[in-house]
């Protein structure tokens, strides 16, 4: 068998259209071994025809045996215990790729084999201007800070303790780091990605690639945008990543981590 460079994991609940929009996004991209791997989350398996029209060979299908219960971090989990590929990429059911972004973050690792994970920019997009104008102004904020950061301390000081700079969609991780990672926290049901890649990031240092990696849809239901509702398992998430950093690296490391998103940071933005 040939050897896969890029196993695209797309967990997806109830976004017939949208999914194949994404496979699509996937399979446009030339000159890299690739396979997707679509996991329905949903009871009845609403994807399956919708995935089946692709009709792609690299394009595999399965129903997840139990719904997660909306905890993604299980479902990306189960994909990532079948992905055959050197690096993984996970990529949500309602965006989109860039045509070349898969080479550039491969290549980006390829470049730089010690290196646990690469990122780039976001790029928003949708219906909802008043939403539109807000996520964008975000994001450019939060390429500012990224193209900013001198190592992979700057980096994890800047997801414990900030808004998170970037998206699930906008990343790749070797493999092999992923996997020494533990994956996903499945205890965490909000920001569990951006609690991923700080992991990986600290543990193996990371590579920004300051051009647009993913367009990210806006406008749409979904966990991140239901804020008030989700307001205590955003700050959940945030206590668990402080409370598990400062468990394996200490006490004083994280608060210098801490220091220097309040100080440091600030005086640069």
């Amino acid at each position: 068998m040939a050897e896969i460079d890029v196993s695209v994991i797309i967990p997806t609940f109830h976004r017939e259209r949208l999914v194949v929009e994404a496979i699509g996004s996937v399979l446009a991209h030339q000159d890299l071994s690739l396979e997707i791997l679509v996991l329905d989350d949903s009871a009845e398996g609403s994807a399956e025809k919708a995935v089946a029209s692709v009709n792609d060979a690299r394009v595999r299908y399965m129903k997840c045996a139990q719904p997660s219960g909306g905890r993604p971090a299980l479902v990306r989990n189960q994909g990532a215990a079948l992905a055959r590929g050197r690096y993984l990429h996970f990529l949500d059911d309602d965006d989109v790729l860039e045509h070349d972004a898969l080479n550039v973050l491969s290549t980006c690792l390829d470049r730089f084999p010690r290196t646990g994970m690469a990122f780039g920019a976001i790029i928003p997009f949708g219906g909802d201007l008043v939403a539109l104008r807000h996520e964008q102004a975000y994001f450019r904020q939060a390429a500012r800070i990224a193209r900013g950061l001198r190592g992979r301390m700057e980096l994890a000081a800047t997801l414990l303790f900030q808004s998170t700079i970037l998206v699930n969609s906008a990343c790749m991780a070797r493999r092999q780091c992923f996997l020494n990672s533990g994956g996903y926290d499945a205890e965490i049901q909000l920001n569990e990605d951006v609690n991923l890649w700080m992991r990986i990031a600290r543990a193996d240092d990371f590579v920004y690639v300051d051009r647009p990696i993913v367009h990210y849809r806006v406008g749409l239901p979904s966990l991140m945008r239901n804020a008030v509702e989700n307001d205590e398992r955003l700050a959940f998430a945030y206590r668990r990543s402080q409370f598990n950093y400062r468990q394996r690296y200490g006490l004083l490391e994280t608060s210098l981590l801490k220091l220097w998103v309040r100080t440091l940071l600030r005086r640069k933005l």
